[in-house]
């Protein structure tokens, strides 16, 4: 009797501590019992199964399964597992759950938990995925799950209702009410692609991200967590307090604060009531730098009628960023055109200065109001409330207003012109040294021409009533009149009479359409004696003046 019990203690000891033996190829699929405290069997009882207590551990495959009790079905090759349950795979891979049902002939591994404040773990190398049902394939390395979950990995953290994670290609598929945190941004969407070995997140569905003030649409694209670079395609667009940005693609480096957008690009300013359209922009919110190409376009909405300004190329640069004394300038060039109901103009380049709201046309400045046209080699127009409230023309100043009668015109040159604006109305003109005027008066019974005034003057001043020309004063003026039927050929026209209608934009569609002014008719610069200060005219105050 000691002896029978003595060889059952035996043979019951070597079947609880096995020694683990090197598997053979054909026994790769087998589930093994490692180790159990406690053993026990009964044909009838618990389906056939094994039940083991006591640090139990399985071996299949190369991975080791741990836990303190298990339902062992060796007809079948699977296991039922209860209370810290374990699965280690490598150094690298580990699951842990309060059950666990792991089938060896599928490879497959059901892990659950059976208390709130508890979640099934898996681990694999710095990511950890938590949910509270997990399905885990080995043959295809995948763990996946359908009643919510959550990845984290260092900075970034995702959660979805179902969910995907390949241990092997670090792929991570999420999918239903994704939300994805990281460091400077919240995603939500409701299909995303994530890696966690290359920290490059692929929106592949219709997707929300908030960052700051900032927020980005987008259902096409992908952003890297470690560079913090993003690439959006699929019309993406970025609102930002009031602005936003639109392109068939954008790129940003949140490092570097660098964006960039291509094809179709669309800013919106509904702040400022502005927008801008191109096919490449550019954009840097470290320094406040921005600059725009190829088809560019920008509109200005802000009054009662849009004016559409085109050129080459639009930049912006930012003075004092980040400080209540910030201020920017802005230059067009070249080619620039723009065109307004009520206004059009052309000039090789611009500039506006938003510190003193000033705006400078360069290079054969030309300005239409209806039938008045207006040139000189420079031009600066200050704006003040977004309504305009003067002008300056320096150096080759030159009006002209197109009458009805056919070849009638009347004109004022001079160096310098200014004008003045009320609730932008203009009310007063100013023309300043050398001027010259060629002069329709008309008779108010019938508003037929009476004939041709031809006068020099040191000075001429201009009033407005309703936009039409109410009186004009001039120093000491020197003129004849001329009745229309004596008027002398050389007197009709000053001398650099040029009638530019051919250059004038048509329509906001024709800004796009350069048209140079004809070989000769081109201003050619004069050499200045001093810098002119801008629109000052004090220093040019009219001495007596005498009624016309």
């Amino acid at each position: 009797m000691v002896f029978l019990c003595a060889l059952c203690l035996f043979v019951y000891g070597t079947t609880l501590s096995r020694p683990q033996r090197p598997a053979r190829e054909n026994d790769k699929k087998r589930v093994y019992l490692i180790h159990a405290d406690e053993l026990s069997f009964d044909q009838w009882r618990n389906n056939g199964a094994q039940v083991l207590r006591g640090k139990v551990e399985f071996e299949h495959d190369g991975a080791h399964l741990y836990c303190d009790s298990a339902n062992f079905f060796e007809a079948s090759n699977s296991f039922e597992a209860w209370g810290n349950v374990r699965m280690v795979q490598g150094d690298t891979l580990s699951l842990t759950s309060d059950f666990g049902y792991y089938d060896g002939d599928s490879k497959s591994m059901e892990a659950k938990v059976f208390t709130p404040d508890k979640k099934v773990v898996l681990r694999n190398r710095s990511s950890i995925l938590y949910t509270d049902t997990l399905y885990f394939d080995r043959v295809d390395n995948m763990g996946y799950y359908d009643e919510g979950g959550k990845l984290v990995d260092k900075t970034t953290t995702l959660t979805s209702i179902h969910g995907e994670y390949h241990t092997d290609t670090k792929d991570a598929f999420f999918m239903d009410q994704v939300v994805m945190v990281d460091k400077n941004f919240t995603l939500t969407t409701d299909t995303l692609i994530y890696n966690t070995h290359s920290k490059l997140a692929h929106i592949v569905g219709p997707s929300d991200i908030v960052s700051g003030n900032s927020r980005i649409y987008s259902e096409q694209g992908y952003y890297n967590t470690e560079t913090e670079q993003a690439e959006l395609l699929q019309r993406s667009r970025l609102n930002n307090e009031g602005r936003m940005l639109t392109g068939d693609s954008l790129w940003y480096d949140g490092v570097s604060g660098v964006s960039e957008a291509f094809r179709h690009v669309v800013y919106h300013d509904s702040v400022n009531k502005n927008s801008l359209y191109c096919n490449y922009g550019y954009y840097n919110d470290v320094s406040g730098y921005s600059m725009c190409t190829d088809s560019a376009m920008a509109v200005d909405y802000s009054q009662r009628d849009s004016l559409y300004i085109h050129a080459d190329t639009f930049k912006v640069f930012t003075y004092n960023i980040d400080t209540d004394s910030v201020y920017r300038v802005i230059h067009a060039y070249n080619k620039v055109r723009a065109y307004r109901i009520d206004i059009q103009l052309v000039c090789d380049s611009l500039v506006y200065h938003s510190q003193d709201s000033c705006l400078m046309l360069y290079r054969d400045p030309i300005v239409w109001n209806e039938n008045q046209q207006l040139l000189g080699e420079e031009m600066r127009v200050y704006m003040k409330d977004s309504l305009i409230d003067r002008a300056h023309v320096i150096s080759q100043a030159f009006s002209i207003e197109k009458l009805k009668e056919d070849n009638c015109f009347n004109q004022v040159s001079s160096k310098e012109m200014f004008a003045f604006f009320k609730e932008g109305e203009i009310h007063e003109a100013r023309a300043v040294d050398n001027v010259l005027v060629a002069y329709y008066p008309m008779d108010d019974s019938d508003s037929t021409l009476i004939g041709l005034i031809s006068m020099t003057t040191s000075e001429l001043k201009m009033f407005f009533e309703e936009r039409k020309l109410d009186y004009v004063w001039a120093p000491a003026p020197d003129g004849v009149m001329y009745p229309m039927s004596q008027i002398p050929p050389d007197k009709r026209y000053l001398e650099g009479f040029y009638w530019f209608d051919y250059v004038r934009p048509q329509s906001k569609d024709d800004i796009f359409n350069w048209r140079p002014k004809a070989p000769g008719t081109e201003l050619k610069p004069q050499r200045r004696r001093a810098q002119v200060s801008r629109g000052n005219p004090e220093s040019k105050q009219p001495q007596t003046l005498k009624k016309l």
